[in-house]
């Protein structure tokens, strides 16, 4: 079926809804702080850490991890299953097997409970040796500050219901290489989720860098541009039509932008278009690497004085990740991002998986399928050149006339645009809007823009 034209080019933004109720008042930054303090009392959380000791370790972090879950969950009726995935791990920087475990919360969505959002934090630490398990590695901004985000975000969020399904997760094992965003990717895969976002957050609690420049009023977000999971045909279908710049990630980046320019007083979002910082990387990889949309919050700017160092003092410079070298009213800016997040992604519909037809033509035709929940679909776009999605573009709605569609599965739906602008100047994306009118993020109409894993080719282990 053709849908129906409502209006054109030149007559709304193309920037996803804020939800009325947004839920992100609720964070406290006093909440945070004292879980903060909380992790770095257990001295250190390093991965290869006891296992056994009830106060020290990250052993008891974990478990302290799951007992604060589950007192959230008993504060709301019980509305969050806690898990502990684990399993034995051996590899690099880990020289003889180690039981691992990551604290899980999981908050089922009231009509789609199979599309999830993740959020995370790694709740392991470290010194400026990574072997190092036996010194003191308090781990306050890396990344106590993460682990405490997710677990307010529970707190705040668990008082709604959604649509969709929310997870909070505490992940071990990241500095050691990734192990406990590895397991909780492999976990989302066992599960059959359909992972909408996955929300990392990393180093998100101080707002001075170690050269002495201060940005409390930026947070930044880490996107990948082609995707990790492409195929070679994929990747070939790019280089000739475009798509670099259009990953789920880079489209889920530019949504979060677009929502926290819409909130008064809060951080503002510099994109940062590489999958992470130079070098270095983080838990939102393993999920990328599965085909997950996925991407990292850090802070505006790093202070390696205090992340990755030994307790101690030179020269009268001090050194250490320590609670007092923390700004918690940053932290609690970054968390109501991520919870306004959050509650927005979980109440709108998945993002679809439009094509564009422009081969030879003076106009282009966009088709898609149907997604669960959606009640109208905006069609944007922007030139190629251009990296948001322009305002100039517009809108295109549709509404469904034909009284046979309701027989019709949503998903066998088939949606047409034909929009009388060359495809040959134009990146086009569709983004799915619930009754309520908040809209997933735009999914573009590019080879590999789909929220979704990427096929695997014929051969490939699954």
């Amino acid at each position: 079926m053709r849908s129906r034209f409502l209006a054109l080019a030149g007559l709304l933004a193309a920037a996803p809804l804020v939800a009325a109720d947004d839920p992100s008042g609720g964070v406290s930054e006093a909440r945070l702080k004292a879980d903060v303090e909380r992790l770095v009392a257990f001295g250190t959380r390093h991965t290869l850490s006891e296992q056994d000791n009830p106060t020290r370790g990250i052993g008891a972090a974990v478990d302290w991890g799951a007992a604060t879950f589950r007192a959230i969950s008993a504060d709301c009726g019980n509305c969050l299953e806690v898990v502990l995935p684990e399993r034995m791990i051996e590899g690099n920087r880990i020289p003889a097997p180690v039981r691992l475990r990551n604290a899980v919360a999981i908050q089922r969505g009231t009509e789609r409970p199979n599309e999830v959002v993740i959020i995370q934090g790694h709740i392991d630490s470290r010194v400026s040796d990574v072997m190092d398990f036996t010194s003191d590695a308090p781990g306050a901004n890396d990344d106590a500050s993460g682990a405490a985000l997710a677990i307010e975000a529970a707190r705040v969020l668990s008082k709604q219901k959604f649509p969709t399904t929310i997870v909070y997760a505490l992940l071990s094992g990241e500095e050691q290489g990734l192990y406990g965003g590895r397991l909780m990717a492999d976990y989302a895969a066992e599960q059959g989720w359909t992972v909408k976002a996955v929300l990392n957050n990393d180093i998100v609690g101080n707002s001075c860098g170690s050269d002495g420049y201060c940005d409390p009023d930026h947070v930044r977000v880490f996107s990948e541009g082609p995707r990790a999971d492409l195929s070679d045909a994929v990747r070939a279908a790019q280089r000739r039509d475009g798509g670099e710049n259009d990953s789920p990630g880079r489209n889920l980046s530019r949504f979060v932008a677009d929502l926290a320019g819409k909130r008064e007083g809060g951080l503002a979002v510099r994109q940062i278009w590489r999958t992470d910082r130079m070098g270095r990387g983080g838990d939102q990889i393993p999920f990328l690497e599965k085909g997950y949309p996925a991407i990292r919050f850090s802070v505006a700017v790093e202070d390696y004085d205090h992340q990755h160092q030994d307790l101690r003092t030179e020269g009268g410079k001090v050194f250490g990740d320590t609670v007092d070298e923390m700004d918690f009213a940053y932290l609690a800016r970054v968390t109501q991002l991520n919870v306004a997040t959050a509650g927005s992604l979980a109440r709108a519909p998945m993002s679809p998986a439009p094509k564009a037809e422009a081969a030879v033509r003076n106009d282009t035709l966009i088709r898609w399928n149907g997604v669960q929940g959606a009640r109208t679909y905006s069609i944007v776009g922007r030139r190629t050149d251009e990296p948001y999605w322009s305002r100039d573009v517009g809108i295109v709605s549709y509404e469904t006339p034909s009284p046979a569609l309701p027989q019709t599965p949503i998903e066998q739906r088939v949606h047409e645009f034909v929009v009388p602008l060359r495809g040959d100047d134009w990146i086009f994306g569709v983004q799915a809007c619930a009754a309520g009118g908040v809209c997933s993020p735009v999914a573009s109409a590019v080879p590999g823009g789909a929220f979704v894993p990427l096929p695997k080719p014929e051969g490939d282990k699954p």
